[in-house]
């Protein structure tokens, strides 16, 4: 192939054709990167808000896991409490019941000794 005046121009217009498809390409693909970066802007964003509310969930879980730990030991102070209000009831109950036992037996042994 030689050079000649009909072939040189269609490589020019083949060459334009070329350079115009890929700046054609490079602004697309220029767009494209615009669009992907406003995504991955909002991405991070979300990203940071998950992460922060993710913070603040384990802060309050850890919170509540404390918060049930201390009203378990409560509880079992307060269980505990009862149990030993309710043993010194009993003991009382029993220490009423033997004085009045007794107070009955003197009260019979009075009356007796009266008639």
């Amino acid at each position: 192939m030689t050079d000649t005046p009909e072939y040189f121009p269609n490589r020019l217009d083949r060459a334009e054709q070329i350079i115009l498809g890929l700046a054609e390409r490079q602004a697309n693909a220029q767009v494209e990167l615009d669009e992907l970066r406003q995504e991955m802007r909002e991405l991070t964003t979300n990203v940071d808000r998950v992460l922060a509310r993710s913070a603040i969930l384990d802060d309050v879980l850890l919170e509540l896991r404390d918060s049930h730990e201390q009203h378990q030991r409560n509880f079992e102070q307060h269980q505990h409490n009862f149990e030993e209000h309710q043993r010194n009831f009993e003991e009382h109950q029993r220490t009423t019941n033997a004085a009045l036992q007794s107070l009955e037996s003197i009260l019979l042994q009075l009356i007796r000794n009266n008639s």
